[in-house]
């Protein structure tokens, strides 16, 4: 068996590491998730009875995350072989290496019935050994402790227990830092890296960090060196992530809204709005797709029948959505229209769906810009990763200028 690995030395520690947790923080770009998956490749063929458990908040975002790098790491070690060492179920998302059996699944931890599913895993063969806890910033305390009880009973000797949660940090509040990195507990390993520790990072991610320092310096310290960002300086902290029902009869309008991209994200959001409150019901958050392939991916994903608000330095992208059968319109964009667009939404209660990821963390670290020399907050917000921000900006339209016809269902507003 001929296997190809691409390691990153600034990972030898955790992957040799046994302790029960497993903490690793890290810029994007890092490897940290690319290392995750094919160290537990490695893990999966070498221990018979241990199987892994992959868990997001939003279950259907593992397809595109925790899935597609574990069946990447697959393709790279094994090339065209891989069939014949590993068999992949694509449809139900299961792993499973064909010499011992042992087996990865994908669960997520959105509702109560998810969480429940989470007590009645069972496998082939062996007990559910491993955990990898992607995106772990994106789940609660509690949703945590109940992955975390499912690890128990007797293993044989050599067998062991453990999770591995990696993240891009967000507030230093946040209830793994307090946890975890401000509490020394011998079962646990913390860990940090960047894109600077990673040897196979590409030069054009290198100069987009680069880009963002300039552009972004507090952004950076976040995403370029995986530190904890502040709570200072935040735009929007009246907001929830919760589950709620999004069925369009229980609010009073629906709208769907764009924010075109390419080199940056391409963002589109399903905005309700119940009792002057925000919902935040789907997204899509693509990058480097043309218009064509964007309107393929929101196929059955967006009513067509719902006004679409989109970015008006685009008209020929509005066009060609309209053609796609959509009720795209221009956003007018008038002088100190942005400033106008977050008090409106600064006065309302904004919830947000928790398969809703990457809008939640934009809101999380969307931040007015500060002065380097003075250390005070501008009234100018920070233009950069803000893509599902102005989504959400553009999204209020109709609300803002107060022309909205209540309860215009069926058939959107």
């Amino acid at each position: 068996m001929k296997i190809h690995i691409k390691a990153n030395p600034c990972f030898k520690e955790v992957d040799q590491s046994r302790k029960r947790y497993i903490v690793m923080k890290g810029s994007a770009g890092s490897g940290k998730s690319v290392d995750t998956a094919q160290n537990y490749i490695l893990r999966l063929m070498k221990d018979p009875g241990r199987n892994l458990l992959c868990v997001r908040k939003s279950d259907v975002t593992n397809r595109d995350s925790t899935f597609a790098e574990l069946q990447g790491a697959i393709f790279r070690m094994f090339g065209e072989n891989y069939s014949r060492y590993w068999y992949i179920n694509s449809s139900n998302m299961i792993l499973e290496f064909k010499a011992n059996h042992n087996q990865i699944i994908f669960r997520g931890v959105n509702d109560d019935k998810q969480r429940e599913k989470l007590k009645s895993i069972t496998f082939k063969r062996g007990k559910l050994t491993d955990v990898w806890i992607e995106e772990a910033t994106e789940l609660t305390q509690s949703d945590f402790e109940i992955i975390d009880d499912r690890l128990r009973g007797e293993l044989p000797p050599e067998q062991f227990y453990q999770i591995r949660m990696t993240f891009n940090p967000v507030s230093s509040s946040h209830w793994i830092k307090k946890v975890f990195f401000d509490v020394k507990d011998s079962n646990v390993l913390t860990h940090h890296s960047t894109y600077l520790d990673n040897r196979f990072i590409d030069d054009a991610y290198h100069q987009r960090m680069e880009r963002r320092k300039e552009v972004d310096p507090d952004g950076y310290r976040i995403y370029g060196l995986g530190e904890w960002g502040e709570v200072g300086g935040l735009i929007l902290v009246n907001y929830i992530v919760e589950d709620f029902d999004r069925d369009i009869e229980r609010f009073d309008y629906m709208v769907n809204s764009q924010d075109f991209g390419y080199n940056h994200a391409d963002c589109i959001g399903e905005v309700g709005f119940k009792d002057g409150e925000m919902y935040i019901c789907k997204e899509l958050y693509v990058f480097e797709k043309d218009t064509d392939e964007i309107i393929q991916l929101a196929e059955g994903k967006f009513q067509k029948n719902l006004t679409m608000y989109c970015d008006s330095a685009e008209p020929d992208r509005i066009k060609m959505w309209k053609k796609a059968g959509y009720r795209a319109v221009p956003v007018r964009k008038e002088s100190g229209s942005v400033h106008a667009q977050i008090d409106y939404l600064k006065q309302h209660k904004i919830h947000i769906h928790p398969s809703c990821v990457n809008t939640i963390k934009e809101i999380q670290q969307w931040k007015w810009r500060k002065d380097e020399k003075t250390g005070e907050y501008l009234d100018e917000p920070v233009n950069f990763f803000d893509d599902a921000m102005a989504m959400l900006r553009y999204s209020i339209e109709r609300e803002r200028k107060g022309k909205v016809k209540l309860k215009t269902f069926k058939g959107g507003i």
